[in-house]
């Protein structure tokens, strides 16, 4: 699996209760952090919140998303979530 990239598309791995971030989160990768170990900073929009959460996370704690994030369904949601980041 490949690291991720500034811009790219991550799904968190595991709960973060501390942040109301729970497993299977979309976020986007804004910033690498390369000490004392490489570490992402992470943007989330939680589902039922109106703010985005930011969250500094290692690398097993994230997978690259490579394929479509949404079904048909879910296109609009998407728009959705793109429009709260601009």
């Amino acid at each position: 699996m490949r690291q991720p990239v500034i811009d790219d598309y991550v799904r968190l791995v595991k709960d973060i209760p501390e942040l109301g971030l729970i497993r299977n989160e979309i976020g986007v990768v804004r910033s690498t952090w390369f000490a004392p170990e490489i570490a992402y900073e992470v943007e989330f929009q939680p589902r039922g919140q109106e703010h985005q959460t930011r969250a500094l996370l290692l690398a097993e704690q994230v997978a690259v998303e490579d394929g479509p994030l949404f079904d048909a369904v879910g296109l609009q949601r998407a728009d959705e979530y793109h429009a709260t980041l601009a």
